[in-house]
């Protein structure tokens, strides 16, 4: 009976922390969407492509390409933010492995905007056309 009741008490334990890991990764979004530029500018065009979205009547496959792509390129815009910001505190001084560092970083969310960019014209341009 006391191991059952140690094996609950664990669950119970680790059930926290996880709750606990949400906090800490919604405070990540907060900082984000605060902080970052960048962030704020990927938010404001995916509202106008979500709303395109709705306008445009596209289709449940649609849907989820145009939201894996928003989601994408927020993940790595936060992906990103990080790697510049470990990367300014380890080495506040300028120094050519770091800027090596951000600039990957950072070509990795323009190749996931660019990726994105086409995903769009796929979906949205036929349906433009259509209308003109």
């Amino acid at each position: 009976m006391s191991i059952l009741f140690i094996f609950m008490r664990q669950e119970k334990d680790s059930l926290r922390r996880r709750f606990k890991s949400f906090k800490y990764a919604f405070n990540g979004m907060k900082i984000l969407f605060r902080e970052e530029p960048n962030a704020k500018i990927h938010v404001f065009i995916s509202v106008g492509v979500l709303v395109a979205g709705f306008v445009f009547r596209i289709s449940a496959g649609e849907w989820m390409a145009v939201l894996l792509c928003i989601g994408w390129v927020i993940a790595l815009e936060a992906l990103n933010s990080a790697i510049e910001n470990i990367s300014d505190f380890v080495s506040p001084e300028k120094h050519e492995m770091i800027k090596k560092i951000k600039d990957l970083a950072a070509g990795a969310v323009l190749l996931g905007v660019i990726v994105s960019v086409i995903v769009g014209l796929i979906v949205f341009l036929p349906k433009i056309i259509a209308v003109f």
